[in-house]
């Protein structure tokens, strides 16, 4: 069984605010996937399905963001489940509008919502941050997570969204790498390049290169093979 909490501030003065893409993003995934219709439990609104074969219990927590944690630790705990066991989802300001990132662990990023659930869970579970860009100075940051989505964001915003959704399997399965390029293309971001292995010289192994690089070539001083190259180069250096 697996939680994917997607956090988020409860009522409808937030509900369209940037700081509630993860609960956007677990509407979504209710919407395309069956899944029975949200109850309260935990302190949460959570509802119950399956996906890719695997049990699924969604999770958005109503304590406010700040206590995230007691919400989703509650729902661990009664399922006797681990923090590999829980996906969050939720908003990130370091990441431009329209990309994702996912991984396990790590740090909290000043998110209060994350700060709370690794307090309450274990830090090692999988965190998926999707970007709602920053406003450019730390006095505009409140307002900025606490402000609404505005109208040309929903370009990227439910394309976004929509592909999570419909690829709510590769997120259970753990297909991170192929998640993350739908979603690049859904929202017209290039996916991150591995960078090229450097190209060795043909016919060469890395040891010989090494054994060979910037070596000076040592010409013999003595013997037939001296006479010879002294005749060839003319008798340089004498």
């Amino acid at each position: 069984m697996q939680i994917i909490a997607g956090l988020g501030n409860p009522g409808a003065k937030y509900a369209g605010n940037r700081h509630n893409i993860g609960f956007m993003a677990l509407d979504a995934i209710h919407r395309k996937n069956p899944f029975s219709p949200w109850s309260k439990k935990f302190k949460a609104e959570i509802a119950e399905g399956e996906i890719a074969g695997e049990k699924v219990l969604l999770v958005k927590p109503q304590t406010f963001m700040n206590l995230s944690g007691e919400s989703v630790g509650e729902a661990m705990r009664f399922y006797k489940l681990a923090p590999k066991d829980i996906v969050a989802i939720y908003d990130e300001l370091d990441l431009a509008p329209g990309k994702a990132r996912i991984k396990i662990g790590g740090g909290h990023g000043g998110h209060n919502g994350i700060k709370s659930i690794d307090a309450h869970c274990g830090r090692e579970y999988r965190r998926l941050r999707l970007g709602i860009g920053h406003p450019g100075a730390k006095e505009l940051v409140t307002n900025h997570v606490l402000g609404d989505f505005a109208k040309a964001d929903h370009t990227w915003l439910d394309p976004l969204l929509d592909e999570l959704a419909l690829n709510a399997d590769m997120l259970v399965r753990g297909e991170d790498s192929q998640l993350m390029n739908k979603l690049a293309l859904a929202t017209g971001s290039k996916p991150e390049e591995k960078p090229a292995p450097e190209k060795k010289p043909a016919g060469q192994s890395h040891i010989r290169q090494a054994r060979n690089h910037n070596q000076p070539k040592i010409l013999p001083a003595t013997g037939p093979m001296a006479e010879m190259l002294k005749k060839l180069l003319g008798n340089k250096g004498d």
